[in-house]
C-alpha cells in the first residue's frame, strides 16, 4: 500500500493506493476518478473492457464524491492529469459508500462553516491544517532549543487577566469560575521554580466582535522568563517568528503555493524587525498618512493597517500609554506615562500577532491599577504572594497561533486557521 505521493514518486509500475473520491467523470467506456489522500490527489482511469463487470458497476454507480476506495493499477506520468500522474486501474474496491455529498461549488462561507465537519476534507483546509501542524511543532522546537520548559496552566481560573468584560463565566460545582484568558498569572508563579517556561494552550475571550480577526476560543503560545526585560522579550519574539516561517517554508512549500502565498516574500522576513515607540507611530502616521491621533488612544485596526502598508515584515511597537494597559504592565521610568510593553504587528492587514511586557513587581502599584480597572484586589492575594517572597524582574508575551497561521497562509478570515471556529455567532458544529 502506498500513499498517493509515494505512488507518484515511484513514477511507473503497479501500485495500490487508498483514499476518497475527490472528483469523478464517467462515460460509457471510461470512468475518471480523481482520488485524494492526506498527501495529494491523483487521476485514476477505469476502462470498462479491462476490469470485471462488478468493478465497472462499482466505478460507475458507487464511486461517487467522497466514497472511500482502494485502487490497484499501473502508475504513469500524464501531463494532462491534475497532479501530473495517473493510474490505469486494474482493481477497484469500494470501502465506504458516500451518499450525495452536500458540498458543491460556489457555496457560501456560512454554509461551509455549517458543514465544517465535511469541509475539513477540502484541499484548502487540509493545506492549512498541515501548515498549522508545522507551526505548532516549530513553536515547541524554538522554545526548547532556547532552554524553556513546557508548563501547563489551568483552564478554569478564579480571576481575570485581561479584564473582566471578556470573561466567560462557568458553573463550577456550587460556585462560578471563568475560562482562562491567558496563562500569565499562573506562569508568573512558576518562573520562581523553572525560570524559563512556555506553553501552547487554548484561551477564551468573550469579545463581542464579528471581525475577520477575532475568535472566542483560540490557541495561544505564551512564554514567561525570570530575570528578563522588555528588550529580551522583543528579541525572543522576533526569533520565534523567523523560526516559524523558516520551518513552514521548509516543510510546506507545496501547501503555501496551493494557498497562493508568495514563498519568496516569506523568505525575506528575517530579523531585525523595525522597532517604534507608540509615540513614534503617532508621529509617523501624521507625517505619512495625515492621521492625527490623540496620545492615549489605543491603536485601532485602521491605524495598524495604515502603519503596516509602509512595511513588508513585522513591526514591533513599544511603550503604549500606561493608562490603557493591563494592570500588570509597569510604567517605564525612562518614558513616564508609558508602559514597558510591546505589540508585534504583521504586514498586509493581519494586525497584532504578539503582545507582551515586563511585569509589575510592586504590590502597591498592582493594587492601585486593579482598583482603577474595577477589580477587587483581595481576589489576587495569591498572585501578590509571588511578589512577597523573593520577587525578581521578569517578562513574557503571548502569540495568537491562529493569527500567525492566517498571515502565513494568506487567509481572508481567521476562522479558516482553526479546525472548528468558535465566535460570537457560532458554536456549532
Amino acid at each position: 500500500m502506498a500513499t498517493i505521493t509515494q505512488a507518484m514518486e515511484l513514477g511507473s509500475g503497479e501500485v495500490t493506493i487508498r483514499g476518497w473520491v475527490h472528483r469523478e467523470r464517467k462515460s460509457n467506456q471510461f470512468a475518471f476518478l480523481v482520488v485524494r489522500d492526506s498527501t495529494n490527489i491523483i487521476q485514476c482511469i477505469v476502462e470498462k473492457e479491462k476490469i470485471s463487470p462488478q468493478m465497472w458497476d462499482d466505478a460507475t454507480k458507487r464511486a461517487t464524491i467522497e466514497a472511500s476506495v482502494i485502487i490497484t493499477g499501473i502508475v504513469r506520468p500524464e501531463k494532462r492529469a491534475p497532479s501530473g500522474y495517473e493510474i490505469a486501474v486494474s482493481a477497484l474496491e469500494i470501502v465506504g459508500d458516500s451518499h450525495e455529498f452536500p458540498i458543491t461549488k460556489d457555496q457560501s462561507p456560512e454554509f461551509l462553516l455549517d458543514k465544517r465537519h465535511l469541509w475539513l476534507r477540502s484541499r484548502k483546509l487540509s493545506a492549512i491544517m498541515k501548515v498549522r501542524s508545522t507551526v505548532m511543532g516549530a513553536i515547541h522546537d524554538y522554545f526548547r532549543r532556547n532552554g524553556y520548559f513546557e508548563w501547563n496552566p489551568p483552564i478554569f481560573t478564579p480571576n481575570a487577566c485581561e479584564g473582566g468584560a471578556t470573561l466567560f463565566e462557568v458553573k463550577y460545582f456550587n460556585e462560578k469560575v471563568y475560562l482562562t484568558q491567558s496563562w500569565q498569572l499562573y506562569a508568573e508563579a512558576a518562573i520562581f521554580a523553572l525560570e524559563k517556561i512556555y506553553c501552547i494552550a487554548p484561551c477564551f475571550r468573550a469579545e463581542r466582535s464579528k471581525t475577520s480577526r477575532h475568535l472566542a476560543e483560540f490557541w495561544m503560545a505564551e512564554v514567561e522568563g525570570a530575570w528578563l526585560g522588555l528588550h529580551d522579550m522583543t528579541a525572543l519574539a522576533e526569533g520565534l517568528i523567523t523560526s516559524i516561517i523558516a520551518q513552514v517554508i521548509a516543510q510546506n512549500s507545496d501547501e503555501l503555493a496551493f494557498l497562493g502565498q508568495d514563498i519568496e516574500k516569506l523568505r525575506r522576513i528575517t530579523g531585525p524587525f523595525h522597532r517604534m515607540t507608540y509615540g513614534e507611530v503617532l508621529k509617523f502616521l501624521k507625517e505619512n498618512d495625515g492621521m492625527d491621533i490623540e496620545f492615549g488612544k489605543d491603536l485601532r485596526t485602521i491605524e495598524e493597517d495604515a502603519l503596516m502598508k509602509h512595511f513588508d515584515k513585522p513591526v514591533i511597537v513599544t511603550n503604549y500609554p500606561k493608562e490603557i494597559m493591563a494592570f500588570y504592565k509597569p510604567e517605564d521610568p525612562q518614558m513616564p506615562g508609558t508602559a514597558l510593553c510591546f505589540d508585534m504587528l504583521a504586514p498586509e492587514g493581519y494586525g497584532e500577532i504578539i503582545g507582551g511586557s515586563q511585569r509589575e513587581t510592586d504590590i502597591g502599584k498592582l493594587k492601585e491599577y486593579l482598583t482603577k480597572q474595577g477589580e477587587k484586589s483581595e481576589n489576587y492575594e495569591w498572585y501578590f504572594d509571588t511578589r512577597r517572597y523573593g520577587s525578581v524582574p521578569h517578562a513574557g508575551f503571548g502569540m495568537g497561533v491562529e493569527r500567525i497561521i492566517a498571515w502565513i497562509c494568506k487567509l481572508d478570515n481567521i476562522k479558516d486557521a482553526i479546525p472548528f471556529p468558535r465566535t460570537m455567532l457560532r458554536k456549532n458544529p
